[in-house]
């Protein structure tokens, strides 16, 4: 097999086109609203699917894509009699996730029935926590960029109104071939964090760049897996326009925008539509709306001038969720009926913007590699491991553009990386030290991965991938080179190397001439000088 470090530069662009996916700005979705005109103003509900083995009131796994309704208990399916059993280990992610959200915890919160018909919400209501929530009050930092120029980017800071514990609704499977409908339960009753925020952004990209931030919170705190494209979290947008000094527009809802990219794309759309309608004279009606990402359009579903009455109630069947720290629980309360809070809010992540922040200012690292670095699940902790006492931008460019590449090419996921982070220092000092060629860096990190037990030492001893130091050697390789390609001498005796870009340049054809005969195993620059040298004489 041939290893070349052209693998890790495209695994680079690819990574790169990745990151920027989730926050690239589209021309044609663009809208000038003249600020002097108009202002938008967004907010956004986020249901986010907590992970458990189990739903939030029954036993049935939340496995997901398991057969159609082979996860449902009879309380899923609403049968009469079934009472709801609540899941502490939801609960307690709950609470997490609101204090690392910088909300304000609710020493008792309840639970209410929601009414409403759907039909793959067998109850006829759904449980939630509308009145007395988990939390509330938070405040979340976020990093806005563009990825077409990095270096404009900005600091935002968006309000968490509530964040509250709900159950999921079933799933509807529509049959257009036999024009029926199908349901099936299997994510009925399954755990939801919604959280609620204050309508503190002005287009698509303030309100993308938050749900990204928000997602990497949350795999950080491992209380949901972030999976936007297996629904594990969805987004309503709430969007207006209106002019400076008058009061807030009409607002219209686009329901379940499943990306990041599409959370962008449809509150950016729906800003440039009620604008247009309020400038051709007509009015925006309240009303719900999707979006349909291949047209990049939103689309009318239900309008919402009257006020649905959702005739909330106390549910009978749970008591309150009351929480205490250790120090402040009643006499006589039995711990078992209460959640205790201290260890459940020790040891929190650090949020992504605060990475952000430590990494640019700590090691004086561009934004880019500062977003590739924090959104890359697991490589953080490696470079944090690893970074005492190397060249910092140095190090995260040999992640990013050889070791990444690697890993990425074997879907391998850095949070349970087989490889001991000392081996990946050790590759990198190596490179470093030009003990092996930038060629042979791709092979030696493939192999690692094959052996990783093996040092990066063992194998490169084994292989014999070690730079060739004997300059003797190196030359005699060198004379071989020119006496095989004369033509290269000559367009280098006529000077045409200066108007020779690229692989015609003939100092490069014969550097990578001269490689390739040694296997990879010489430094590129000694081999220059050397070339230098003998086409001096000449």
């Amino acid at each position: 097999m041939v290893y070349s470090n052209r693998i890790s530069l495209r695994r680079l662009c690819r990574l790169s086109f990745l990151v920027s996916r989730h926050n690239r700005h589209y021309s044609n979705l663009s809208y000038n609203p003249r600020e002097q005109e108009w202002r938008s103003v967004v907010g956004l509900e986020i249901h986010a699917q907590i992970q458990s083995e189990s739903k939030l009131f029954s036993g049935a796994s939340t496995k997901y894509a398991g057969s159609t309704n082979t996860q449902v208990s009879i309380f899923d399916a609403a049968i009469p009699g079934t009472l709801p059993v609540l899941n502490r280990h939801i609960v307690e992610a709950g609470i997490r996730t609101a204090a690392a959200l910088g909300c304000k915890l609710s020493q008792m919160s309840k639970f209410d029935r929601k009414h409403y018909f759907y039909a793959d919400l067998p109850a006829g209501y759904q449980i939630t926590q509308q009145r007395h929530p988990l939390a509330r009050n938070g405040k979340v930092k976020y990093l806005v960029y563009n990825t077409d120029n990095w270096n404009k980017y900005s600091w935002k800071t968006a309000s968490i109104i509530q964040l509250q514990l709900e159950q999921d609704s079933g799933k509807s499977l529509h049959d257009a071939d036999q024009n029926r409908s199908l349901i099936d339960l299997n994510r009925a009753g399954v755990g939801l964090m919604e959280i609620v925020t204050a309508p503190d952004f002005t287009d698509g990209e303030e309100a993308s760049s938050f749900v990204r931030e928000l997602v990497l919170m949350l795999r950080r705190l491992e209380t949901c897996s972030g999976r936007m494209e297996e629904g594990a979290l969805r987004v309503d947008a709430n969007i207006s326009v209106h002019r400076p000094g008058e009061p807030l527009g009409v607002r219209t809802e686009v329901k379940n925008l499943n990306s990041v990219k599409s959370v962008g794309r449809a509150i950016d759309y729906e800003i440039k539509r009620q604008i247009g309608e309020l400038e051709s004279g007509r009015e925006i009606v309240n009303e719900t709306r999707s979006f349909d990402a291949q047209s990049g359009q939103t689309i009318a579903m239900r309008d919402k001038e009257k006020l649905q009455d959702y005739r909330f109630m106390p549910e009978p069947n749970l008591l309150p969720v009351f929480l205490y720290d250790s120090k402040s629980v009643p006499m006589g309360v039995d711990p078992a009926n209460v959640i205790i809070t201290d260890h459940l809010l020790q040891g929190l992540p650090s949020s992504p913007s605060k990475s952000y922040e430590r990494i640019h200012d700590d090691h004086k690292i561009s934004i880019r590699n500062c977003v590739i670095l924090v959104n890359e699940d697991g490589l953080l902790k490696i470079f944090d491991e690893i970074v005492e006492r190397r060249d910092a931008k140095a190090l995260i460019n040999f992640l990013i553009a050889d070791f990444l590449g690697v890993a990425h090419a074997r879907d391998i996921n850095l949070l349970q990386c087989p490889v001991p982070f000392r081996h990946i220092a050790e590759v990198f000092d190596m490179k470093t030290n030009r003990y092996i060629s930038n060629d042979n860096v791709t092979q030696v990190l493939e192999l690692m991965f094959d052996f990783p037990n093996k040092t990066p030492g063992e194998i490169v001893k084994e292989k014999e991938l070690e730079n060739i130091q004997d300059l003797e050697v190196l030359q005699a390789e060198c004379e071989k080179t020119l006496l095989k390609h004369p033509n290269v001498v000559q367009r280098w005796k006529v000077g045409q190397q200066k108007e020779k870009k690229g692989r015609q340049d003939p100092m490069l054809k014969l550097v990578n001439t001269t490689m390739t005969a040694l296997n990879n195993r010489a430094n590129p620059l000694v081999l220059i000088s050397i070339f230098e040298k003998l086409l001096s004489k000449k």
